[in-house]
């Protein structure tokens, strides 16, 4: 049966392409090198070529590969926009071209996970989905005490196949180590595993869910449907109208705009220190403004369990930065695991990288925007060995933060939001308001 979207020996073929290219390029570059090229203009193009074929490659698969880029997303700005471009469009194609399972496998699956009289549980049920994403798509429905409610279903297969994309991907550790040679890829990849592992069990994310629920229960700023019912492969929560925020970006006023933008971060921030959880899917698509204007929340497939909040390494060494004390920066960020012991940066190429994700806490209200956004990606846009993104490394504690740092500053870009984020960073995030 080919319910999920792509066949695992399709995708594992595809991966089997890039070491054999990979020799390929190294021996070229040997051979221009005795030919009297420059060695630093040969490595660059062994770089530039490598990317392109691995970028290339991952654009035409799903799931962990998927998962993958969106984790690895910061380091596309130290790949040009050629490479990077159609990359990005061509993961924003397959995540929008997911086809729907037919309604007598999702019947299947149904009568798999709640019996064979799975229709006594429901009032009525809508066989067309209204959303398919990567692993799953949501049905509507009512549940049998009348209340309307949400049917997550997982596609049949959709487990083995990510799992699978991520064996392949392990093997790809020498070919990442071209293009960013701080990075501990393997460590990334056996974080993302794990992680995808949690998306797929959805008992596990009805848990997170309703964890969720119960902290923001009754929140005059905020709505999480609470879950009705769950299994391996189903979740049946309250459903939950309002605009998506994607609606919000493109065609809401200045005030509205400004006002999801404070909700979305005031959101992210607040979460680990109310929940011990920090939702780790933030785009738009799951988030919704209600007609009371609270800013409702879906999907918690993605968390990053955090029992003791938001690291308060975070808060200082933001706090550290704009005293401008870099050599602590650089140590702590040592101390962390940003930054391997064989490494050295460049201090002022390291201030330029960090300044976007520090600059909003500097002063009392910020405006982001694209055009901000687009300035500071062109500071570290290029495939010099030097690059300061390539010589950093990304902690697998960090996995999920960085992806929600980086989805985050994007969507509040596409809304423009002007607020006082700092004020935010100060209530929710240990370590930031300390003056010591």
């Amino acid at each position: 049966m080919s319910d999920f979207p792509q066949h695992a020996v399709t995708r594992s073929a595809k991966l089997a392409t890039l070491p054999l290219g990979f020799a390929g390029r190294t021996a070229l570059g040997i051979g221009k090198r005795i030919g009297g090229k420059p060695a630093e203009i040969v490595a660059q193009e062994i770089q530039q070529r490598t990317s392109e074929q691995i970028f290339k490659v991952l654009g035409e698969l799903k799931g962990g590969a998927m998962k993958l880029g969106q984790a690895l997303s910061i380091f596309e700005a130290a790949l040009p926009p050629e490479i990077a471009g159609p990359y990005r469009a061509t993961l924003t194609r397959l995540q929008d071209a997911a086809p729907p399972l037919p309604a007598s496998t999702v019947h299947a699956v149904l009568a798999e996970q709640l019996g064979d009289g799975w229709r006594e549980h429901f009032l009525s049920f809508e066989d067309t989905p209204t959303a398919a994403a990567s692993i799953g798509q949501v049905h509507k429905a009512v549940w049998q005490d009348g209340r309307q409610v949400a049917v997550k279903i997982q596609y049949p297969g959709a487990g083995k196949a990510l799992l699978a994309d991520f064996n392949q991907l392990a093997r790809l550790g020498k070919l990442f180590g071209v293009l960013l040679p701080g990075l501990d890829i393997k460590a990334v990849l056996g974080e993302l595993r794990e992680r995808v592992a949690e998306e797929l069990d959805y008992l596990r994310e009805a848990e997170a869910q309703h964890a969720f629920a119960t902290a923001y229960y009754g929140d005059p700023d905020f709505c999480v449907p609470d879950v009705v019912a769950a299994n391996e492969q189903i979740i049946v929560s309250e459903w939950m109208d309002g605009t998506p925020l994607s609606k919000i970006i493109t065609a809401g006023t200045k005030e509205q705009r400004d006002r999801a933008g404070l909700l979305f971060v005031r959101f992210l921030f607040s979460s680990p220190a109310r929940a011990g959880m920090l939702h780790a899917d933030p785009h738009p698509g799951n988030f919704r403004i209600l007609p009371d204007g609270r800013l409702g929340v879906l999907d918690f497939g993605a968390v990053n369990r955090l029992p003791d909040g938001y690291p308060e390494a975070f808060g200082t060494l933001t706090r550290i930065f704009n005293k401008g004390d870099m050599a602590a920066v650089v140590q702590g960020l040592r101390d962390e695991g940003f930054i391997r012991p064989h490494i050295e940066v460049d201090v002022e190429a390291l201030r330029a990288f960090l300044a976007p994700y520090v600059e909003p806490t500097q002063v009392e209200e910020f405006t982001f925007s694209r055009e901000w956004l687009q300035q500071q990606v062109a500071t570290v846009t290029d495939l010099r060995p030097n690059n300061v993104v390539r010589q950093l490394n990304l902690p697998p504690s960090y996995v999920l933060i960085h992806r929600v740092h980086a989805a985050g500053i994007g969507v509040l870009c596409q809304l423009g939001a002007t607020a006082r984020f700092r004020d935010e960073v100060m209530r929710w995030v240990p370590g930031f308001a300390d003056q010591t």
